[in-house]
């Protein structure tokens, strides 16, 4: 039965990400462009989410900054999660909501990319760093799901909107991560060139 259970949960991934290709790809190749943009511009993409989305944010920067599948320079990229003592103290001066837009404002510049990342797309510290990167004029690439919730609303017609088309937060982290690849490949590709069989 636990067997089972435990394919299912392999055969559901399998088939969000089959769905959801086609309709993602050209909003993922339309990121791809203005993160190749920002960056070979000599600007840097900021990754901010909570949770599990603070994790994939880490885990971009540390693809963008390291490496993904071949080597080439370094590329400008940082999480918004990763300072403890910056963020507690923002949060205890003044609200939690404002723990990624203090670090937009103060760090952002224009040509730089935000890759805002919200399963539900209602996260309020990630909609305050989107309304930061607009005053900052940053773009915004928004990674969602579940319709897009708020985050939706406030987009522009220059910010990218990637939102997996599915309600249940596992799968929709699971195709985030999926898509960050697709992501740092499609950079990779652009700069580097085609490559046959990645490694």
């Amino acid at each position: 039965m636990l067997e089972q259970r435990i394919e299912q949960q392999f055969i559901d991934s399998a088939d969000l990400k089959y769905q959801a290709a086609q309709a993602l790809s050209k909003p993922i190749a339309a990121a791809v462009g203005v993160m190749l943009m920002c960056v070979t511009g000599g600007g840097k993409v900021m990754a901010c989410g909570n949770g599990g989305s603070a994790a994939d944010a880490q885990h971009f920067a540390a693809e963008f900054v390291g490496r993904f599948e071949r080597e080439r320079p370094e590329l400008g990229a940082m999480a918004l999660s990763t300072d403890s003592s910056l963020m507690t103290a923002i949060a205890n001066d003044y609200h939690f909501d404002q723990i990624f837009s203090k670090q937009v404002r103060a760090l952002g510049q224009p040509g730089d990319v935000l890759l805002a990342i919200s399963t539900s797309g209602n996260s309020s510290n990630v909609l305050a760093a989107i309304e930061a990167a607009h005053q900052r004029d940053l773009i915004v690439v928004a990674l969602t799901g579940k319709g897009g919730g708020k985050i939706a609303q406030v987009l522009r017609e220059t910010d990218i909107h990637i939102c997996v088309p599915h309600e249940r937060t596992a799968r929709i982290q699971e195709v985030h991560l999926l898509v960050l690849h697709c992501l740092c490949d499609g950079v990779d590709s652009q700069l580097l060139g085609e490559q046959e069989n990645p490694q």
